[in-house]
């Protein structure tokens, strides 16, 4: 529980790359984590066994693995509705079929729960508006919007202690977060980003969040770690 000695967050971990370098920037920032990964129905495991390679890296206080299964009321690409699409431009204006209806909405308030139990006020989440595919709650505005929902619809946020939503990455390009995770000492080769891995865990290379990942690495001028032994 919290203390006036310690200072406490929960990290939404992923397994993915912003997510754990969200963490990261949490722990030097000085912050004891709590993560909290989510088992929503997507169609590989690979980022849930990431998932715990990151939090051990982390040292996290908890990591807690909540199944959720959400394919029945949110379709997408990343829950088996359709096909994950592959090397389709990621400068467009449209938002793409591996949008997940309501997903950080459903995360940020799982993390609300765990956090007025916990007594914590800071939550960390790796949003990225900038390099990402144009997700609608990836942006600020949501941001803010969910903290006021949060003051008014918890015993915590009536009483005065308000949730803070910590973004760190949200402007920041792909590169830019690589370079400073790797300045943070963390180890991408420990991450999963591919929406559509083979059956070996593989990433395919061309879905968004490859291209993405790859265009974050080559513009950083280094190699990805997780594409080495591959």
């Amino acid at each position: 529980m919290n203390s006036a000695r310690t200072r406490e967050a929960i990290v939404l971990l992923s397994g993915g790359l912003d997510s754990y370098t969200a963490g990261g920037i949490a722990r030097a920032q000085g912050f004891d984590l709590y993560a909290l990964t989510v088992s929503y129905g997507q169609t590989h495991a690979e980022e849930l066994a990431a998932s715990r390679r990151a939090a051990a890296s982390l040292g996290v206080r908890r990591h807690i693995e909540l199944a959720i299964d959400l394919r029945d009321i949110a379709a997408s690409a990343l829950t088996g509705a359709t096909a994950v699409p592959k090397d389709r431009p990621i400068d467009t204006a449209e938002i793409p079929v591996t949008y997940v209806p309501a997903r950080n909405t459903i995360f940020l308030s799982l993390a609300l729960a765990w956090a007025e139990t916990l007594g914590v006020s800071d939550v960390f989440i790796g949003v990225n508006a900038l390099d990402y595919s144009g997700y609608p709650d990836c942006r600020p505005e949501y941001i803010r919007a969910f903290e006021a929902l949060a003051r008014l619809a918890t015993k915590a946020g009536v009483e005065g202690q308000a949730l803070r939503i910590h973004t760190p990455l949200i402007e920041l390009t792909k590169a830019q977060i690589i370079t400073r995770g790797v300045a943070l000492g963390l180890d991408y080769g420990l991450t999963h980003s591919c929406y559509d891995p083979d059956a070996n865990g593989r990433p395919c290379g061309h879905c968004d969040s490859c291209v993405l990942r790859a265009k974050g690495f080559a513009e950083a001028g280094l190699a990805d770690p997780a594409l080495i032994n591959t």
